[in-house]
């Protein structure tokens, strides 16, 4: 077949790259005017040229669309360009291509042969720039002993890959001499009126381009550069016009709240979540100054009382806030009745409490929250399980259409991770247990919490803060290690006091708390109902647990209602019958969440009950009720041997010996009501000393006095009290640092509300040097300090281990582990919040290159300009032929490592990144030749963990997800199923269609639709349940959440070569 065709198609025989080498080797010189030159393309064709004398390459300054924007006013102005401007834009232009060519030795290769032919001489550019030129010319003169003078080939190929051989393109090739004298003609008119810009050229590769040789120390501020680029860019300042005047300005929380900002308005939602003590609620309220729009705040009932000077709208107040409305907790009711649309942001304290979407409270804040801007205020936002933090998630998050960088469905990317831990027993594989929730815990925070989360704990704001805390007069206390004290049981009191936690745990049925279970009830019951009372039966067993570890007296008082309970209970039955209530079920659990066990207690006995015949229960119920009673008459019995209170005993020697407790204030935590009063009445009349006693039924004056006495902050403090005894009801949201004494009376079985606990006097604010923490355990006498441990270790032991399953609600559903729970309570981390991974903190990067911003411009300046894909090289110990790279894809930073004697590379956080390229050496090397073979490891690797997350987002649910089942039950109605629906109704059913799609609505609401249509074969019946469960303003899209950019392309930041 000839090779001489006319038309160049890039069709199989008519490719224009296949005729370009057919012609240049015949050539003594190559012309080329093209208004885009694609270095990418040279080396495609370079081959070819190597027999050409000479090559002129004349461009016009036209540039691709991604570099249009940026160069748009140059290119107005382009008739009055000098040529020290069109040498600059024209290196700009060529700089950016360099910058996005494809990293392949090929590629780079070619632009550097020609760089060198350029030095050479042998290549010729010129930049025309009286006009913009549209050309794709290319001009082949032939040597002289040739009978053709040349050739020419006009058309629409440009010198690209796509050009030269992928897309359809339409060239024609000039053959006659006429035509190519013309062409040359008129390149030579263009050649003489253009300006010479080789040499610029050779000069912008060889010093500006990723080609060139970079140092060490420069790539690892490139680094910091390029990762802390939105803190380095953003306005360093904050409204602080009304501000309290005696507030202390902290560049720790100035910092924060910039920070939180900035991820507010990207992504819809943040965590502040900075270690107790910190200030959370002053950044929130220095957050909302920044703010345009209408405020929600929902707290507990202590941050909401305006007797509390920290409570939310004093310190909105004092901020100037304006735009807000304080709500407690228990009144998201009264919340849905106002208009929603007043309110564009919402913020959250203890946002942890709403870690179970099962219930209805979360269905209603997940309601308030829809298409609003959530800022959740929480120490501890993933404590657990991965769930925990999925709930919080949702409330400002599609799960399934999630705008988090990279990780597209949060349903699927959290029950992948459960799944890691739902094959293994946390005490049978207690190794493989603990690695699994290490490497969760490890994913949620690269993952998902670096994008949403400002954090910092004590420690690192010591280290990179410890300048400005010292101007203020600040100092952290130290946190000593807790200290635990032993009460030892007797022989007898420890017989029954192990006999009655086994009778508890396993002899006790719990009968007349879960009547309407299938062994009992003779009717049809579902599932929800069984499970509620199962888990009520359980709470009732936690609940005897609790008392009999919290003193002797709260256990003999509880025994004592349980056996009047089951007293009455069983006679109501023998008079025909039966009392059940399932309304309180759900209230009762989220009042576990909160910690409040007394409040739960009354709940449960005054609650008014559903009235059921005797005849409708099995005799086994009766039977049951009847073992019930006479197990807790036997407990009854036992306790009568035991006439004295060893704890309190160790407690009292305590208190008059211990230098500490003698002259300090002191705050002792107790879940029980019943162990706070009597130990108020104990101090009183045994000590003579005065004490102040506080829980969930305390008066608010009762409050006002504790806050008197004990916050650091009140204007006019009172000294009436040095002993406060409380609940949990003081263990979050308040301030009691006129003490640095904390006591747990109690074992703290959730190591966390230790933490909050220690939080209420560990502030930054506090005037005292260090903070103490008591924790009683029960032990047994005549033991040494050793056998007082083990002995305690034991009984911790038999507590958990008899409780079985049920022992999540003992903790909190925290995972605790016998084995370690003791560890857990006398640790300093645990008090401090300060876990393993947060040793390391990225502000000391953040600090170092915000130092040299602010302090050496040249130098910063310098970094900046740095070209992506910026290369250098050194040798480390322990790394050899291995090379390090940091991708980017729009707001997603990845970092890998390859090697040459592993086939895989691994993926590398910042952290570890930072600390391998970190550097002092100015030394510019080469990198290694196995450089791009390395560097297609690591590419080939991100490539996979893109399309793992892209699958992931596309993933099936399970046939049993009730978002899919409600949304398959939607689609199965037919057009015509539908007929006499408005255009109102249409939009409600395509609204719930996508609504479920992305996962936008809360699963207890899911739940609760689906049960209802779920045997519903008639389309009106669904829309009707449709409209009385939803509202169009709870389904619409936010045009803000759901815009979706265009997909990012992926950028080679820098890589690093380990000789």
């Amino acid at each position: 077949m000839s090779t001489d065709l006319t038309f160049l198609t890039n069709e199989a025989d008519r490719k224009f790259a296949v005729r370009l080498h057919n012609l240049l080797p015949r050539c003594d010189s190559f012309d080329c005017l093209v208004g885009y030159f694609y270095l990418s393309g040279f080396h495609l064709i370079q081959e070819s040229l190597e027999p050409c004398g000479k090559i002129r390459i004349l461009i016009g300054l036209e540039t691709e669309q991604q570099v249009h924007d940026a160069l748009l006013q140059a290119q107005q102005t382009l008739n009055l360009r000098s040529t020290s401007d069109t040498t600059n834009h024209f290196n700009n232009v060529m700089l950016h291509q360099l910058e996005t060519a494809e990293e392949s030795q090929a590629v780079e290769s070619g632009i550097e042969k020609l760089v060198r032919w350029c030095s050479e001489g042998k290549v010729e550019i010129r930049a025309y720039d009286k006009s913009k030129i549209h050309a794709k010319l290319y001009i082949f003169s032939f040597a002289q002993e040739q009978l053709d003078k040349g050739r020419v080939i006009t058309g629409s190929s440009n010198l690209s890959q796509s050009g030269l051989q992928d897309n359809l393109e339409f060239n024609v090739e000039l053959k006659n001499r006429s035509d190519y004298d013309f062409a040359l003609q008129k390149f030579e008119e263009l050649w003489k009126d253009s300006v010479e810009v080789s040499q610029d050229f050779v000069s912008a590769v060889e010093e500006k381009s990723h080609l060139a040789q970079f140092s060490p120390r420069e790539l690892y501020l490139k680094l910091l550069y390029e990762y802390f680029q939105n803190e380095l860019t953003q306005i360093r300042e904050l409204d602080e016009l009304y501000y309290p005047e005696e507030f202390l300005r902290l560049q720790y929380q100035h910092d924060a709240v910039l920070t939180a900002k900035r991820i507010l308005e990207e992504l819809n939602g943040v965590f502040i979540a900075d270690v107790v003590g910190l200030g959370k609620t002053y950044m929130a309220a220095m957050l909302a100054r920044e703010l345009d729009g209408g405020i929600l705040v929902i707290a507990p009932p202590a941050l909401i009382d305006e007797k509390n000077p920290g409570a939310w709208g004093n310190v909105f107040r004092d901020f100037g806030v304006r735009r807000f409305k304080t709500f407690s907790v228990g009144r998201l009711d009264e919340i849905l009745k106002l208009d929603l649309r007043k309110f564009q942001y919402v913020f959250i304290d203890e946002a942890h409490r709403f870690r179970n979407e099962f219930n209805e409270t979360y269905a209603k804040l997940h309601r308030i929250c829809r298409n609003k801007k959530i800022v959740l205020v929480t120490a501890t936002p993933f404590n657990n399980h991965p769930s925990d933090l999925l709930s919080q998630l949702k409330l400002f998050q599609n799960s399934r259409n999630s705008t988090i960088p990279n990780l597209p469905n949060l349903d699927n990317f959290f029950r992948r991770l459960n799944s890691n831990i739902s094959g293994l027993h946390r005490v049978t594989n207690r190794e493989d247990y603990r690695r699994a929730m290490r490497e969760n815990a490890h994913e949620v925070r690269e993952r998902v919490l670096k994008h949403l989360m400002v954090r910092r704990t004590r420690t690192e704001i010591s280290a990179y803060y410890g300048d400005d805390l010292a101007k203020q007069g600040l100092k952290f206390p130290e946190v000593e290690t807790p200290t635990p004290v032993f009460y030892g049981l007797s022989p007898i009191e420890d017989r029954i006091f192990t006999q009655t936690i086994r009778r508890v745990s396993k002899e006790i049925k719990y009968a007349r708390y879960r009547p309407l279970v299938d062994i009992y009830f003779k009717g049809q019951l579902d599932d929800d109902t069984t499970t509620a009372q199962n888990n009520l039966a359980a709470f009732m067993k936690i609940l005897l647990v609790k008392r009999l570890e919290s003193s002797f007296a709260a256990f003999r008082k509880t025994l004592d209602r349980f056996i009047d309970v089951y007293e009455r209970y069983i006679q109501a039955y023998e008079s025909g019958y039966v009392y059940v209530s399932k309304k309180k079920t759900n209230l009762i659990f989220e009042l576990i969440d909160a910690g409040d066990f007394d409040a739960i207690e009354k709940l449960i006995a005054d609650d008014a009950a559903t009235r059921y015949e005797a005849e409708d229960f099995e005799p086994a119920f009766l039977s049951d009720l009847q073992d019930d009673l006479a197990v807790l008459k036997e407990i009854h019995k036992d306790w009568q041997q035991i006439d004295r209170d060893p704890k309190w005993d160790e407690f009292k020697a305590l208190l008059q010996s211990d230098p500490i407790l003698k002259e300090s204030k002191i705050l002792l935590f107790t879940e029980a009501k019943d162990t706070a009063e009597y130990l108020s009445d104990l101090i009183e009349s045994k000590l003579n000393e005065k004490v102040i006693c506080y829980s969930g039924s305390s008066k608010k004056s009762t409050r006002e006095e504790v806050i008197q006495n004990f916050d650091a902050r009140v204007r006019k403090p009172k000294d009436t009290y040095r002993i406060l005894i409380t609940t949990d009801a003081l263990a979050e949201g308040v301030s009691l640092h006129r003490s640095n004494v904390v006591l747990n009376y109690d074992i703290p079985w959730n190591p966390t509300r230790m933490m909050q606990r220690v939080g209420r006097v560990n502030r930054v604010d506090t005037k005292f040097e260090k903070v103490y923490t008591y924790n009683f355990f029960p032990s047994t006498q005549g033991e040494d300090a050793i056998g007082l441990q083990a002995a305690a270790e034991a009984k911790i032991e038999a507590f958990i281990e008899m409780l079985g399953s049920d022992a999540a609600l003992l903790t909190e559903n925290e995972e605790i582990k016998s084995f370690n729970l003791f560890e857990r309570l006398t640790s300093k981390a645990t008090i401090t919040g300060e876990d393993e991974e947060e040793t390391e903190s990225e502000l000391k990067y953040l600090t170092q290159i915000r130092q040299i911003q602010e302090n050496d411009k040249a130098l910063f300046a310098h970094i900046k300009a740095l070209p992506k894909k910026a290369r250098s090289a050194q040798k480390i110990e322990g790394y050899k032929d291995a090379l390090l790279t940091y991708f980017r894809i729009g707001k997603l930073d990845k970092f890998y490592l390859s090697s040459r004697d592993k086939s895989h590379s691994a993926e590398l956080n910042f952290l570890q990144t930072a600390k391998l390229l970190e550097s002092e050496s100015d030394e510019k090397c080469r990198v290694g030749s196995a450089f791009y073979d390395l560097l297609r490891k690591n590419q080939v690797a991100l490539a996979d963990a893109l399309r793992t997350d892209e699958e992931t987002k596309y993933s099936p649910a399970a046939s049993s997800d009730v978002y899919t089942k409600l949304r398959r039950r939607l689609l199965a109605f037919k057009p015509d199923q539908r007929q006499d629906f408005t255009d109102a109704d249409d939009g409600l059913w395509q609204d719930a269609l996508l609504a479920l799609e992305h996962g936008s609505i809360a699963k207890k609401t899911v739940n609760r639709v689906w049960k209802l249509v779920e045997k519903s074969d008639e389309a009106k019946v669904v829309l009707d349940i449709l409209w009385k469960s939803f509202d169009r303003d709870t389904l619409a899209v936010d045009a803000e959440t759901e815009a979706r950019l265009p997909a990012k392309p992926r950028e080679v930041i820098l890589s690093e070569y380990f000789l």
